[in-house]
């Protein structure tokens, strides 16, 4: 990981990192996972700013990524896409002008493509809601159950370009307290303005709970090998709609989440290694009997081999 310090905004930094995880762990005070999806080198790009009240970031990932997240307690997260097709919140889709929000202190699943950039915004909730009463505003409070919002395109377009003059390199100095102002105007502005978003089908809850389910398994039983028709006997349903499950909600299927589930544990394993452990006992161990084919897979999804990852200068320093 590389971290540059910027005079340009207060408290603002920039990290950069070559391993998915190691980038989930860049976002400050925020719980993640990162599980990539797509084959070849990971990249990532963190540009954040940390206001007393609001945190600003704006994220890029070269690979396609599923992410296990959790802000704290006591605030609303807000995540603006710049390209939203492709990426999904909880299981849904987002449309051209939906952004995604979660309350802080609730764990929310986010599959994005590869190539992605999102804004992100994290405010601490007296804050919202002291700014709000002072303007004399009225907040939606759908956002506490639903993570899809509809915005005006001229409201989104605004804040992005708000987000990106603050975030960007070329961003003139700000006084700190003007920073705030001006994001937390523009989030009153977009509160305001939301949608009610279209009805969900009516079996997505029914898919979200079958993925759900196999996932909690499948992290029980991550030693041991799990079959199609194990993972059908647990969730009631037959091969054809944990497929369509697994595809509408996760858009892999249940064959390549258990592979990439196993994978990404892996690298997390050997990046954690200490001697004298090997790739052969820690990939044993994570169920792939076969080491060739292990290799070649490795290989594929994270763009360098086993041993390489073992003996990053990283390795063994993971917490």
């Amino acid at each position: 990981m590389e971290m540059t310090l910027s005079n340009n905004a207060p408290q603002k930094c920039t990290r950069e990192a070559c391993d998915a995880d190691e980038h989930a762990q860049n976002l400050t005070h925020w719980q993640q996972q990162y599980d990539q999806l797509s084959p070849g080198r990971f990249y990532g790009r963190l540009d954040e700013i940390a206001l007393p009240a609001v945190q600003l970031f704006k994220e890029h990932t070269e690979q396609a990524l599923r992410q296990d997240c959790q802000v704290w307690k006591d605030s609303l997260w807000l995540g603006i896409p710049v390209r939203p097709q492709g990426s999904r919140i909880n299981g849904q889709s987002l449309a051209g002008n939906q952004i995604m929000c979660r309350p802080g202190g609730q764990a929310f699943e986010l599959v994005t493509p590869g190539h992605f950039d999102i804004y992100g915004l994290v405010v601490r909730l007296p804050a919202l809601y002291a700014a709000a009463q002072q303007q004399g505003i009225a907040l939606d409070e759908r956002w506490r159950r639903e993570p899809r919002r509809m915005v005006h395109p001229s409201t989104r377009h605004a804040l992005m370009f708000v987000l990106e003059r603050l975030l960007g390199e070329q961003g003139a100095p700000v006084a700190e307290r003007l920073h705030q102002d001006i994001v937390m105007m523009g989030l009153l502005e977009l509160l305001g303005t939301w949608q009610p978003n279209e009805e969900l089908p009516p079996s997505y809850a029914h898919r979200k709970a079958v993925v759900d389910s196999v996932k909690r398994y499948v992290e029980a039983h991550l030693e041991g090998p799990v079959t199609m028709q194990a993972l059908c006997d647990l969730t009631h349903v037959s091969r054809r709609t944990l497929q369509y499950s697994f595809t509408s909600i996760l858009g892999v299927s249940p064959l390549q989440f258990l592979r990439l589930s196993r994978l990404n544990h892996v690298r997390r394993a050997l990046r954690a290694a200490e001697p004298p452990q090997t790739v052969t006992e820690i990939a044993t161990y994570w169920g792939f009997c076969h080491l060739g084919q292990f290799a070649h897979d490795y290989r594929r999804q994270f763009g360098e081999c086993p041993s390489d990852t073992l003996r990053s200068p990283l390795a063994g320093q993971i917490t």
